[in-house]
């Protein structure tokens, strides 16, 4: 049997200084590289793979700022060099250092084969055709809705009593339904709950939709009219 105690340990902590000083000079180096991936990429996710000789680097940067730079040399395992976890390993480290300039020189390459590329793109575009017409036709159109609409919900509130009610009925196999409160349409809706608003508080819908629809609304009027004539019939004369 050997002496006891046996000799102490070998201080580790010169070495993992060294280590950390490398790693932390790498980090705020690679954090450049993470910003400018960043601006040139549009986005505050993203990541970036160059190759080298040696292997393939990959920086991720996350709101601009670097989340990690991964080496993944030729042969070997993959090294995290900057991580939101534990720092690599001294050997690891070591030969992914060897070929950082590398890695940094590849994506130099890579911004430098971007310059000149929107040389050829024009600097004068066509004008914008306005729009002025057209909306015009359609708030005019809706407009008219909204009158009839209210009329409607005007008669409603008056025959049903309350302050909130709709009407609905059946227009060439859509459900049309007008919901009223007090003398006002709040929104007339083709085709149940998931269906179009026609008219609403929010956006008015689309031309195309405008152009379906709108000329089936003299239907749903007459309808309404119907329903009208139904109810004055049940009224019968009263003898005293």
């Amino acid at each position: 049997m050997t002496d006891w105690p046996p000799a102490d340990p070998t201080d580790a902590t010169a070495i993992a200084d060294e280590r950390d000083k490398w790693v932390a000079a790498v980090r705020d180096h690679a954090g450049q590289i993470a910003y400018q991936l960043a601006r040139l990429e549009g986005g505050d996710y993203g990541q970036r793979a160059v190759e080298t000789d040696r292997g393939e680097w990959t920086v991720k940067y996350e709101a601009g700022d670097l989340e990690y730079l991964r080496f993944d040399p030729s042969r070997g395992d993959a090294v995290y060099v900057v991580s939101t976890k534990q720092p690599p390993e001294p050997g690891p480290l070591a030969e992914a250092l060897a070929d950082y300039d590398a890695f940094v020189a590849g994506f130099n390459d890579y911004v430098d084969s971007l310059d000149g590329l929107y040389d050829d793109i024009p600097t004068s575009f066509p004008d914008v055709a306005p729009t002025d017409g057209i909306v015009a036709e359609r708030d005019r159109i809706l407009g008219e809705v909204r009158e009839v609409c209210d009329r409607i919900a005007a008669e409603l509130h008056r025959y049903e009593g309350g302050d909130y009610g709709s009407y609905a009925t059946r227009v060439a196999d859509d459900r049309w339904e007008l919901k009223w409160e007090a003398d006002r349409a709040s929104y007339l809706r083709v085709g149940g709950s998931n269906g179009l608003y026609l008219l609403s508080q929010y956006q008015p819908p689309a031309a195309a939709d405008i152009r379906e629809y709108a000329p089936q609304f003299r239907e749903f009027v007459g309808a309404y009219n119907d329903h009208v004539a139904e109810l004055e019939a049940d009224l019968e004369p009263i003898e005293l």
